[in-house]
Protein backbone atom coordinates (compact mmCIF):
# COMPACT_ATOMS: atom_id res chain seq x y z
CA UNK A 1 0.00 0.00 0.00
CA UNK A 2 1.14 3.38 -0.68
CA UNK A 3 1.68 6.14 1.01
CA UNK A 4 -1.83 7.97 1.67
CA UNK A 5 -0.11 11.67 2.94
CA UNK A 6 1.37 13.06 -0.47
CA UNK A 7 2.01 16.47 -0.59
CA UNK A 8 -1.20 17.36 -2.67
CA UNK A 9 -3.31 15.01 -0.58
CA UNK A 10 -2.50 17.55 2.44
CA UNK A 11 -3.07 20.59 0.60
CA UNK A 12 -6.63 19.79 -0.38
CA UNK A 13 -7.30 18.66 2.91
CA UNK A 14 -6.34 21.01 4.64
CA UNK A 15 -7.76 23.68 2.75
CA UNK A 16 -11.00 21.58 2.27
CA UNK A 17 -11.35 21.51 6.20
CA UNK A 18 -10.04 25.51 6.79
CA UNK A 19 -13.62 26.18 4.00
CA UNK A 20 -15.69 24.03 6.21
CA UNK A 21 -15.07 25.81 9.41
CA UNK A 22 -16.38 28.96 7.82
CA UNK A 23 -19.12 27.04 5.76
CA UNK A 24 -20.69 25.69 8.93
CA UNK A 25 -20.45 28.98 10.37
CA UNK A 26 -22.18 30.84 7.74
CA UNK A 27 -25.25 27.99 7.18
CA UNK A 28 -26.02 28.63 10.73
CA UNK A 29 -25.83 32.11 10.17
CA UNK A 30 -28.00 32.58 7.74
CA UNK A 31 -30.64 30.22 8.25
CA UNK A 32 -30.98 31.77 11.88
CA UNK A 33 -30.81 35.10 10.82
CA UNK A 34 -33.76 34.24 8.29
CA UNK A 35 -35.86 32.36 11.04
CA UNK A 36 -35.58 34.85 13.52
CA UNK A 37 -36.15 38.24 11.24
CA UNK A 38 -39.62 36.12 9.56
CA UNK A 39 -40.42 34.27 12.57
CA UNK A 40 -41.74 31.54 10.10
CA UNK A 41 -41.15 27.96 9.24
CA UNK A 42 -42.55 28.10 5.59
CA UNK A 43 -40.09 31.21 4.67
CA UNK A 44 -37.64 29.66 6.26
CA UNK A 45 -38.26 26.46 4.29
CA UNK A 46 -38.77 28.57 1.46
CA UNK A 47 -35.11 30.44 2.04
CA UNK A 48 -33.70 26.35 2.27
CA UNK A 49 -35.35 25.79 -1.28
CA UNK A 50 -33.80 28.67 -2.84
CA UNK A 51 -30.52 27.90 -1.81
CA UNK A 52 -30.65 24.46 -2.59
CA UNK A 53 -32.63 25.28 -6.45
CA UNK A 54 -29.29 26.36 -8.16
CA UNK A 55 -28.30 23.05 -7.20
CA UNK A 56 -30.28 20.81 -9.34
CA UNK A 57 -29.31 22.57 -12.61
CA UNK A 58 -25.59 23.66 -11.83
CA UNK A 59 -24.33 20.30 -11.27
CA UNK A 60 -25.53 18.45 -14.09
CA UNK A 61 -24.63 21.28 -16.54
CA UNK A 62 -21.08 21.85 -15.14
CA UNK A 63 -20.29 17.79 -15.36
CA UNK A 64 -19.03 18.12 -19.10
CA UNK A 65 -16.98 20.87 -18.20
CA UNK A 66 -15.77 19.76 -15.33
CA UNK A 67 -14.83 16.91 -17.41
CA UNK A 68 -13.03 19.06 -19.68
CA UNK A 69 -11.04 21.74 -17.80
CA UNK A 70 -9.06 21.85 -15.18
CA UNK A 71 -10.67 20.63 -11.88
CA UNK A 72 -8.30 22.14 -10.07
CA UNK A 73 -8.56 25.55 -11.28
CA UNK A 74 -12.18 25.50 -10.86
CA UNK A 75 -12.05 24.68 -7.48
CA UNK A 76 -9.86 27.85 -5.94
CA UNK A 77 -10.91 29.98 -8.46
CA UNK A 78 -15.06 29.69 -6.55
CA UNK A 79 -13.43 29.58 -3.21
CA UNK A 80 -12.19 33.16 -4.14
CA UNK A 81 -15.24 34.38 -5.21
CA UNK A 82 -17.20 32.60 -2.22
CA UNK A 83 -14.85 34.83 0.05
CA UNK A 84 -15.61 38.33 -2.13
CA UNK A 85 -19.73 37.45 -1.46
CA UNK A 86 -19.14 36.51 2.17
CA UNK A 87 -17.26 39.88 2.67
CA UNK A 88 -20.11 41.55 0.81
CA UNK A 89 -22.14 40.12 2.97
CA UNK A 90 -20.92 41.08 5.84
CA UNK A 91 -20.33 45.03 4.81
CA UNK A 92 -24.44 44.91 4.41
CA UNK A 93 -25.46 43.05 7.74
CA UNK A 94 -22.59 44.98 9.36
CA UNK A 95 -25.35 48.54 8.04
CA UNK A 96 -28.02 46.79 9.75
CA UNK A 97 -29.96 46.21 6.36
CA UNK A 98 -31.76 42.75 5.93
CA UNK A 99 -34.55 42.34 3.03
CA UNK A 100 -35.35 38.69 2.55
CA UNK A 101 -35.62 39.07 -1.28
CA UNK A 102 -32.22 40.23 -1.89
CA UNK A 103 -30.70 37.71 0.58
CA UNK A 104 -32.67 34.55 -1.72
CA UNK A 105 -30.85 36.22 -4.67
CA UNK A 106 -27.49 36.13 -2.81
CA UNK A 107 -28.09 32.27 -1.72
CA UNK A 108 -28.94 31.61 -5.63
CA UNK A 109 -25.34 32.34 -6.32
CA UNK A 110 -23.80 31.00 -3.79
CA UNK A 111 -25.94 27.55 -4.06
CA UNK A 112 -25.17 28.02 -7.59
CA UNK A 113 -21.29 27.63 -6.88
CA UNK A 114 -21.74 25.24 -3.86
CA UNK A 115 -22.61 23.28 -6.54
CA UNK A 116 -20.36 23.76 -9.34
CA UNK A 117 -17.21 22.99 -6.62
CA UNK A 118 -19.11 20.15 -4.95
CA UNK A 119 -18.82 18.53 -8.95
CA UNK A 120 -15.21 19.61 -9.22
CA UNK A 121 -14.56 18.52 -5.94
CA UNK A 122 -15.45 15.00 -5.63
CA UNK A 123 -14.46 14.52 -9.03
CA UNK A 124 -10.94 15.85 -8.62
CA UNK A 125 -10.06 14.43 -5.13
CA UNK A 126 -10.26 10.74 -6.19
CA UNK A 127 -7.11 11.95 -8.12
CA UNK A 128 -4.69 12.80 -5.25
CA UNK A 129 -5.18 9.62 -3.51
CA UNK A 130 -2.58 7.21 -3.84
CA UNK A 131 -3.79 3.17 -4.83
CA UNK A 132 -5.31 1.51 -2.25
CA UNK A 133 -6.07 3.87 0.48
CA UNK A 134 -9.94 5.25 -1.35
CA UNK A 135 -11.40 3.43 2.35
CA UNK A 136 -8.52 5.67 4.45
CA UNK A 137 -8.88 8.88 2.38
CA UNK A 138 -12.73 8.93 2.33
CA UNK A 139 -12.29 8.24 5.76
CA UNK A 140 -10.29 11.27 6.62
CA UNK A 141 -12.97 13.39 4.35
CA UNK A 142 -15.87 12.10 5.84
CA UNK A 143 -14.27 13.48 9.60
CA UNK A 144 -13.70 16.87 7.98
CA UNK A 145 -16.95 18.21 8.22
CA UNK A 146 -18.01 16.75 11.89
CA UNK A 147 -15.21 18.71 12.84
CA UNK A 148 -15.48 21.95 11.25
CA UNK A 149 -19.21 21.23 12.52
CA UNK A 150 -17.45 21.89 16.47
CA UNK A 151 -17.69 25.57 14.99
CA UNK A 152 -21.22 25.78 15.15
CA UNK A 153 -21.84 25.82 19.34
CA UNK A 154 -19.21 27.99 18.57
CA UNK A 155 -21.01 31.15 16.48
CA UNK A 156 -24.25 30.70 18.82
CA UNK A 157 -22.01 31.67 21.39
CA UNK A 158 -20.44 34.26 19.54
CA UNK A 159 -23.89 35.42 18.72
CA UNK A 160 -25.85 35.31 22.30
CA UNK A 161 -22.27 37.43 23.11
CA UNK A 162 -22.34 40.20 20.61
CA UNK A 163 -26.01 40.15 19.50
CA UNK A 164 -25.07 40.72 16.01
CA UNK A 165 -24.72 37.66 13.13
CA UNK A 166 -22.06 39.62 10.63
CA UNK A 167 -18.82 38.88 12.54
CA UNK A 168 -19.66 35.32 11.40
CA UNK A 169 -19.65 36.24 7.61
CA UNK A 170 -16.61 38.12 8.20
CA UNK A 171 -14.69 34.78 9.46
CA UNK A 172 -16.33 32.87 6.60
CA UNK A 173 -14.98 35.35 3.95
CA UNK A 174 -10.89 34.86 5.35
CA UNK A 175 -11.57 30.95 5.66
CA UNK A 176 -12.60 31.05 2.24
CA UNK A 177 -9.97 32.77 1.19
CA UNK A 178 -7.38 31.07 3.05
CA UNK A 179 -8.60 27.62 1.26
CA UNK A 180 -8.17 29.09 -1.97
CA UNK A 181 -4.73 30.30 -1.78
CA UNK A 182 -3.15 26.55 -0.23
CA UNK A 183 -5.50 24.94 -3.22
CA UNK A 184 -3.24 27.24 -5.75
CA UNK A 185 -0.38 25.20 -4.25
CA UNK A 186 -1.41 21.70 -5.27
CA UNK A 187 0.81 20.34 -8.30
CA UNK A 188 -0.93 17.84 -10.10
CA UNK A 189 -1.23 17.41 -14.37
CA UNK A 190 -4.57 17.11 -15.38
CA UNK A 191 -4.09 15.55 -18.55
CA UNK A 192 -6.39 16.52 -21.23
CA UNK A 193 -8.02 19.27 -19.06
CA UNK A 194 -6.86 22.43 -20.70
CA UNK A 195 -9.62 22.28 -22.55
CA UNK A 196 -10.65 26.03 -24.18
CA UNK A 197 -13.91 28.01 -23.82
CA UNK A 198 -13.88 28.67 -27.68
CA UNK A 199 -13.98 24.76 -28.06
CA UNK A 200 -17.82 25.21 -28.40
CA UNK A 201 -20.86 24.06 -27.63
CA UNK A 202 -21.39 20.80 -29.78
CA UNK A 203 -18.05 19.57 -27.69
CA UNK A 204 -20.38 20.28 -24.71
CA UNK A 205 -23.50 18.67 -26.06
CA UNK A 206 -21.52 15.67 -27.19
CA UNK A 207 -19.79 15.05 -24.07
CA UNK A 208 -23.51 15.98 -21.99
CA UNK A 209 -24.75 12.77 -24.02
CA UNK A 210 -22.35 10.40 -23.54
CA UNK A 211 -22.25 10.88 -19.43
CA UNK A 212 -25.73 9.82 -19.49
CA UNK A 213 -25.04 6.99 -21.70
CA UNK A 214 -22.39 5.80 -19.61
CA UNK A 215 -25.22 5.99 -16.50
CA UNK A 216 -27.64 4.49 -18.15
CA UNK A 217 -25.40 1.26 -18.56
CA UNK A 218 -24.55 0.89 -15.21
CA UNK A 219 -27.59 -0.40 -13.13
CA UNK A 220 -25.49 -0.28 -9.77
CA UNK A 221 -25.08 3.38 -10.30
CA UNK A 222 -29.36 3.80 -11.02
CA UNK A 223 -30.00 1.70 -8.05
CA UNK A 224 -28.35 4.27 -5.94
CA UNK A 225 -28.81 7.56 -7.07
CA UNK A 226 -32.30 6.26 -6.62
CA UNK A 227 -32.34 5.28 -3.04
CA UNK A 228 -30.51 8.71 -2.23
CA UNK A 229 -33.01 10.93 -3.80
CA UNK A 230 -35.00 9.90 -1.12
CA UNK A 231 -32.97 9.17 1.38
CA UNK A 232 -31.61 13.11 0.81
CA UNK A 233 -35.96 14.11 0.50
CA UNK A 234 -35.69 12.14 4.27
CA UNK A 235 -32.59 14.11 5.30
CA UNK A 236 -34.55 17.27 4.03
CA UNK A 237 -36.98 16.99 6.01
CA UNK A 238 -35.57 16.40 9.12
CA UNK A 239 -32.86 18.91 8.96
CA UNK A 240 -35.88 21.41 7.86
CA UNK A 241 -37.51 20.73 11.28
CA UNK A 242 -34.95 20.27 13.75
CA UNK A 243 -34.29 24.32 14.37
CA UNK A 244 -38.26 24.79 14.34
CA UNK A 245 -38.68 21.75 16.49
CA UNK A 246 -36.69 23.45 19.28
CA UNK A 247 -37.79 27.08 19.30
CA UNK A 248 -41.48 26.17 18.55
CA UNK A 249 -41.48 23.36 22.01
CA UNK A 250 -39.75 25.40 24.15
CA UNK A 251 -41.64 23.92 26.68
CA UNK A 252 -40.49 20.71 26.28
CA UNK A 253 -37.39 22.20 27.43
CA UNK A 254 -37.95 24.21 30.01
CA UNK A 255 -36.13 21.87 32.84
CA UNK A 256 -33.25 22.79 30.43
CA UNK A 257 -30.78 25.27 31.94
CA UNK A 258 -30.01 26.37 28.86
CA UNK A 259 -31.51 28.37 25.82
CA UNK A 260 -33.12 25.82 23.33
CA UNK A 261 -30.87 27.50 20.44
CA UNK A 262 -27.88 26.46 22.58
CA UNK A 263 -29.36 22.88 23.28
CA UNK A 264 -30.05 22.29 19.41
CA UNK A 265 -26.55 23.00 18.44
CA UNK A 266 -25.44 20.83 21.52
CA UNK A 267 -27.53 18.08 20.11
CA UNK A 268 -26.88 18.38 16.54
CA UNK A 269 -23.02 18.79 17.31
CA UNK A 270 -23.27 15.41 19.55
CA UNK A 271 -24.76 13.94 15.79
CA UNK A 272 -21.23 15.00 14.30
CA UNK A 273 -19.28 13.89 17.02
CA UNK A 274 -20.80 10.69 16.49
CA UNK A 275 -19.62 11.33 12.40
CA UNK A 276 -16.28 12.06 13.52
CA UNK A 277 -16.05 9.04 15.91
CA UNK A 278 -17.25 6.54 13.27
CA UNK A 279 -14.60 8.35 10.38
CA UNK A 280 -11.66 7.48 12.80
CA UNK A 281 -13.21 3.83 13.17
CA UNK A 282 -13.41 3.48 9.73
CA UNK A 283 -10.22 4.79 9.11
CA UNK A 284 -8.44 2.52 11.97
CA UNK A 285 -10.42 -0.66 11.18
CA UNK A 286 -11.42 -2.75 7.79
CA UNK A 287 -14.64 -3.95 7.13
CA UNK A 288 -15.02 -7.16 5.39
CA UNK A 289 -14.85 -6.50 1.51
CA UNK A 290 -17.97 -9.04 0.91
CA UNK A 291 -20.02 -7.74 3.82
CA UNK A 292 -19.96 -4.22 2.98
CA UNK A 293 -23.36 -4.22 0.80
CA UNK A 294 -24.79 -5.70 4.03
CA UNK A 295 -23.07 -3.82 6.64
CA UNK A 296 -24.58 -0.31 4.17
CA UNK A 297 -28.22 -1.43 3.99
CA UNK A 298 -27.81 -2.38 8.24
CA UNK A 299 -27.16 1.12 8.41
CA UNK A 300 -30.09 2.60 6.22
CA UNK A 301 -32.74 0.54 8.17
CA UNK A 302 -31.29 1.70 11.52
CA UNK A 303 -30.66 5.49 10.79
CA UNK A 304 -33.96 5.76 9.18
CA UNK A 305 -35.88 4.29 12.01
CA UNK A 306 -33.53 5.64 15.06
CA UNK A 307 -34.41 9.53 13.17
CA UNK A 308 -37.85 8.57 13.08
CA UNK A 309 -38.45 8.66 17.02
CA UNK A 310 -35.62 10.54 18.14
CA UNK A 311 -37.66 13.49 18.88
CA UNK A 312 -39.98 11.80 21.28
CA UNK A 313 -37.27 10.76 23.05
CA UNK A 314 -35.85 12.47 26.80
CA UNK A 315 -32.88 14.79 25.97
CA UNK A 316 -30.37 12.74 27.48
CA UNK A 317 -31.60 9.79 25.38
CA UNK A 318 -32.05 12.10 22.77
CA UNK A 319 -28.30 12.96 23.23
CA UNK A 320 -26.96 9.26 23.06
CA UNK A 321 -29.02 8.56 19.85
CA UNK A 322 -27.75 11.35 17.85
CA UNK A 323 -24.18 10.25 18.55
CA UNK A 324 -25.21 6.78 17.89
CA UNK A 325 -26.71 8.02 13.94
CA UNK A 326 -23.83 9.57 13.39
CA UNK A 327 -21.41 6.94 13.85
CA UNK A 328 -22.82 4.32 11.82
CA UNK A 329 -23.65 6.90 9.09
CA UNK A 330 -20.75 8.14 8.32
CA UNK A 331 -19.82 3.91 8.02
CA UNK A 332 -22.54 3.63 5.12
CA UNK A 333 -21.51 7.19 3.50
CA UNK A 334 -17.28 5.96 3.58
CA UNK A 335 -18.75 2.36 1.50
CA UNK A 336 -20.58 4.27 -0.71
CA UNK A 337 -18.47 7.12 -1.81
CA UNK A 338 -15.13 5.54 -2.05
CA UNK A 339 -17.05 2.67 -3.71
CA UNK A 340 -18.35 4.95 -6.72
CA UNK A 341 -15.67 7.78 -6.85
CA UNK A 342 -13.11 4.79 -7.31
CA UNK A 343 -15.55 2.32 -9.81
CA UNK A 344 -16.35 5.52 -11.96
CA UNK A 345 -13.45 6.27 -15.12
CA UNK A 346 -12.04 9.80 -14.32
CA UNK A 347 -13.40 10.43 -17.97
CA UNK A 348 -16.68 11.10 -16.37
CA UNK A 349 -16.37 10.88 -13.37
CA UNK A 350 -17.80 14.56 -13.46
CA UNK A 351 -20.69 13.75 -14.97
CA UNK A 352 -21.69 11.24 -13.38
CA UNK A 353 -21.55 13.60 -10.13
CA UNK A 354 -23.05 16.04 -11.63
CA UNK A 355 -26.24 13.49 -12.27
CA UNK A 356 -26.18 11.84 -8.66
CA UNK A 357 -25.43 15.88 -7.21
CA UNK A 358 -28.48 16.93 -9.49
CA UNK A 359 -30.95 14.20 -8.55
CA UNK A 360 -29.97 13.94 -4.82
CA UNK A 361 -30.61 17.39 -4.80
CA UNK A 362 -33.60 17.37 -6.31
CA UNK A 363 -34.34 14.79 -3.23
CA UNK A 364 -33.66 17.22 -0.17
CA UNK A 365 -35.51 20.48 -2.24
CA UNK A 366 -38.47 18.09 -2.56
CA UNK A 367 -37.93 17.13 1.43
CA UNK A 368 -37.87 20.81 2.27
CA UNK A 369 -40.83 21.89 0.74
CA UNK A 370 -42.62 18.99 2.26
CA UNK A 371 -41.60 19.67 5.57
CA UNK A 372 -42.32 24.08 5.24
CA UNK A 373 -45.50 22.88 3.76
CA UNK A 374 -46.94 20.46 6.82
CA UNK A 375 -44.94 21.92 9.15
CA UNK A 376 -47.64 24.99 9.49
CA UNK A 377 -49.87 22.43 10.42
CA UNK A 378 -48.55 19.01 11.33
CA UNK A 379 -46.46 18.71 14.43
CA UNK A 380 -42.53 18.34 13.66
CA UNK A 381 -42.71 14.70 14.96
CA UNK A 382 -45.36 13.34 13.29
CA UNK A 383 -43.89 14.56 10.19
CA UNK A 384 -40.44 12.83 10.52
CA UNK A 385 -42.08 9.41 11.25
CA UNK A 386 -44.16 9.34 7.65
CA UNK A 387 -40.76 10.43 5.97
CA UNK A 388 -38.66 7.77 7.56
CA UNK A 389 -41.42 5.46 6.96
CA UNK A 390 -41.14 6.36 3.19
CA UNK A 391 -37.29 5.96 3.52
CA UNK A 392 -37.66 2.59 5.15
CA UNK A 393 -39.67 1.65 1.94
CA UNK A 394 -37.92 2.96 -0.85
CA UNK A 395 -34.44 1.18 1.17
CA UNK A 396 -36.51 -2.38 0.49
CA UNK A 397 -37.48 -1.60 -2.99
CA UNK A 398 -34.01 -0.04 -4.18
CA UNK A 399 -30.50 -1.42 -2.17
CA UNK A 400 -32.31 -4.42 -1.00
CA UNK A 401 -34.85 -5.84 -4.01
CA UNK A 402 -31.60 -5.20 -6.14
CA UNK A 403 -28.82 -6.02 -3.98
CA UNK A 404 -26.81 -8.78 -6.17
CA UNK A 405 -27.07 -5.38 -8.90
CA UNK A 406 -25.13 -3.08 -6.44
CA UNK A 407 -23.12 -6.26 -4.72
CA UNK A 408 -20.37 -6.17 -7.19
CA UNK A 409 -19.84 -2.23 -7.02
CA UNK A 410 -20.14 -2.31 -3.29
CA UNK A 411 -18.08 -5.01 -1.98
CA UNK A 412 -14.46 -4.59 -3.42
CA UNK A 413 -11.44 -4.06 -1.48
CA UNK A 414 -10.38 -0.81 -2.45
Amino acid sequence: MQKLWTKNFTIITVGSAISMLGNMVAGFAIGLLVLEKTDSTFLYSIFMVFYNMPKIIAPIMAGPVVDRFSRRKIIYTLDFISASIYLFMFLVLNADFFNFFALLAVCIVIGSIDGIYTVAYESFYPNLITAGNFRKAYSISSMLMPLASFMTPVASTVYNVIGTLAPLFLFNSVTFFVAAVCETQIKYTEEGREGKLSSGVKNYIDDFRAGLEYIKGEKALIVITSYFFVCNMAGGVMNTLLLPFFKNNAQLFSHIPIDVITLYTLITTTGLAGRFTGGLIHYKFKYPADKKLFIAIFVYFACSICDGFKLWLPVPVMFVVFFFVGIISVTSYNIRISATQSYVPDTVRGRFNGTFQMITTMGTLTGQIVAGSLGEFLPERTILIGMMIVNVTAITLTMFRHREDVKPLYNRDI
